[in-house]
């Protein structure tokens, strides 16, 4: 498969457990679609001559991809091994595994470690990063675990609101029932690459599983707002930065907070006031 001019090769691996070929490449102009020798990935489906890639095999391929991804987004923020391992509370090899691949990472790992680069998480699938860190942090050792078993939660309460079983993810993931209670139950934490596959088997949003109560969640919705801020017109951003559009912007957020019996009722009051 011919590889679009836009997409550019992003790393090289050398995959010691298949046959694959190296090259992984990202398309830059369309995000979660990647190029892997004759398999591409869009939103985690991987094909080749019309077969599905095994899902074990894309986990183990994307754990690759976020290693590099992580290396990246460190090496251009300056920051060592040893101190994203510090943050993270784990070992400097424990770390190294995780930008390798070898080793897979969680989403609360992910998110702490965003939150002490000061990246967002979409920058995991992007390549640009900007700004300065802030290193104050919460204990590793006290936030990880506790964010473990609240994605363990989430999990459980997705997996019940399908109506699918243990053994149903377990059969998605090519893991033991007992591995999906170990995650549910917050006994083991949930690989980032295994929850991305999860979501979409569940059809559900990876944000359902997201910090949104934490200084950590906090700080990446701050992160989100702003970039979604950047994508409004310059108009529309200039007029909500004018501190005398804040009376308006307080009426907006009343008037989309009323029922629209409420609204009607405003709107034919005006009609009225007109006529």
């Amino acid at each position: 498969m011919a590889y679009s001019k836009c997409a550019r090769t992003f790393a090289v691996w050398f995959l010691q457990k298949n046959t694959y070929h190296k090259d992984i490449s990202l398309n830059t102009k369309q995000k979660n679609t990647f190029h892997f020798g004759n398999y591409t990935i869009i939103h985690l489906s991987w094909k080749v001559k019309g077969d599905v890639m095994p899902n074990q095999e894309v986990v183990d391929l994307r754990n690759r991809i976020l290693g590099a991804l992580i290396q990246n987004v460190r090496n251009q923020a300056r920051v060592t091994v040893q101190e994203c391992a510090a943050a993270l509370g784990i070992s400097e090899g424990a770390f190294a595994a995780y930008e390798r691949g070898s080793a897979s990472i969680s989403l609360p790992e992910l998110e702490l470690l965003a939150r002490f680069i000061e990246v967002p998480l979409s920058v995991f699938r992007e390549t640009s990063l900007s700004g300065s860190r802030d290193t104050r942090l919460p204990n590793a050792e006290i936030f990880l675990p506790l964010r473990h078993r609240i994605v363990g939660a989430r999990l459980r309460q997705v997996r019940q609101e399908a109506r699918r079983t243990q053994q149903d993810l377990a059969d998605i993931l090519e893991c033991s029932a007992e591995q999906i209670a170990d995650y549910e139950y917050g006994r083991r934490s949930v690989p980032f690459a295994e929850l991305e596959i999860v979501g979409r088997a569940l059809t559900v949003s990876l944000e359902v599983f997201f910090d949104k109560e934490s200084e950590v969640g906090q700080w990446h919705k701050s992160q989100d707002q702003f970039e979604r801020f950047k994508k409004l017109s310059p108009e529309m951003r200039d007029f909500v930065l004018r501190p005398i559009n804040e009376s308006y912007l307080a009426l907006a957020m009343k008037l989309s907070d009323m029922p629209a019996g409420a609204l009607r009722a405003i709107a034919e009051g005006l009609l009225e006031i007109t006529y």
